[in-house]
């Protein structure tokens, strides 16, 4: 064992805006054209590794094709990946609010004022996951980070012990309330663990001055410019991810081995991400232990990774944050 411990997160939707026509195939398989790229790709390449992802599944994007994603997940559990609970509630149609006997607005998660709402949304794709999977969810992560502290108790009356919605990037502009600056796993006061995705502050100093708030790029793939995995030995490179960092969590999404083309939609266009995606797997199953989310609670339980402190209540307040 390592010691370190990292999760690749990958978010696995079908929003309406990404593909022309067929969005389950597209932005899930990945099945275009000219090739494919898509989960089974990705989860091939981590199991070259010894390496399982953690797919967090959306079915509100592409509500009107469940029984594709039904088979994506059933697919994903077979091959021993670790599947759990995403939602994009805003593109579900107003039929499912009224039939439900919901308002539709606000569309939002991070403006929802209603518990019973909010609640009856995670239970209800909670339960189409569990039903999947065979076992009740362990996680969420909510829709571009949409949450605020109406999130944390819905999760903790579900029995969901594992939020993955702590981001000082999705603060910033607006996508949800508050952050705590945690890179290692923390609770909040309901018992809540919470997993931050890995994020670095890029030219602090720089941004205060042009912005008026500080800068903050994720660790996810594609890799941007700022923060990319490095060798031991160049890890003295600003805001470089490597092995000093005892915990990652690595933001991913379904289409991330794709490119985007004069459109905007996602499309194949040739295995260089592919490839670049099975360097970076290599790279890190050599320094860190990839780890799942049942893995995750067992390694709390031992006491293998302490949780760092317990967040104020205050650090997630009720108002929700300005939708943008």
């Amino acid at each position: 064992m390592k010691n370190r411990y990292a999760l690749l997160t990958v978010d696995t939707e079908a929003l309406p805006k990404r593909a022309e026509t067929d969005h389950v195939r597209r932005l899930m398989w990945g099945e275009h054209e000219k090739g494919t790229a898509g989960v089974r790709e990705m989860a091939s390449i981590g199991n070259e590794f010894g390496a399982k992802h953690v797919f967090f599944v959306d079915m509100c994007g592409a509500y009107e094709r469940a029984d594709e994603i039904r088979e994506v997940m059933a697919f994903l559990d077979a091959d021993g990946q670790d599947v759990e609970l995403h939602t994009h509630p805003e593109y579900l149609p107003d039929e499912f609010w009224k039939k439900n006997r919901f308002r539709a607005l606000p569309k939002l998660m991070n403006r929802y004022t209603d518990a019973g709402k909010e609640l009856f949304l995670l239970s209800h794709f909670a339960d189409e996951v569990a039903k999947v999977v065979k076992r009740p969810v362990r996680a969420f992560r909510a829709g571009s980070f949409r949450w605020n502290a109406l999130t944390l108790d819905t999760l903790k009356k579900l029995n969901i012990p594992l939020s993955f919605n702590n981001t000082v990037a999705a603060m910033n502009i607006g996508q949800n309330p508050c952050s705590v600056p945690m890179y290692r796993p923390f609770y909040w006061p309901n018992g809540i663990l919470e997993v931050s995705v890995t994020e670095k502050n890029i030219l602090p100093s720089l941004g205060k001055t042009m912005w008026g708030k500080d800068m903050w790029a994720r660790f996810q793939y594609p890799l941007s410019l700022y923060v990319r995995y490095r060798p031991w030995w160049a890890s003295f490179i600003p805001y470089s991810v490597s092995k000093r960092d005892g915990f990652l969590v690595c933001l991913i999404h379904s289409w991330s081995l794709l490119y985007w083309d004069e459109q905007g939609f996602a499309t194949y266009r040739d295995d260089r991400r592919l490839e670049g995606y099975r360097r970076l797997l290599r790279a890190l199953s050599k320094d860190y232990d990839i780890i799942t989310t049942g893995d995750l609670l067992d390694l709390v339980q031992a006491g293998k990774i302490v949780p760092d402190r317990v967040a104020d209540r205050a650090e997630a307040p009720a108002v929700p944050a300005k939708a943008r």
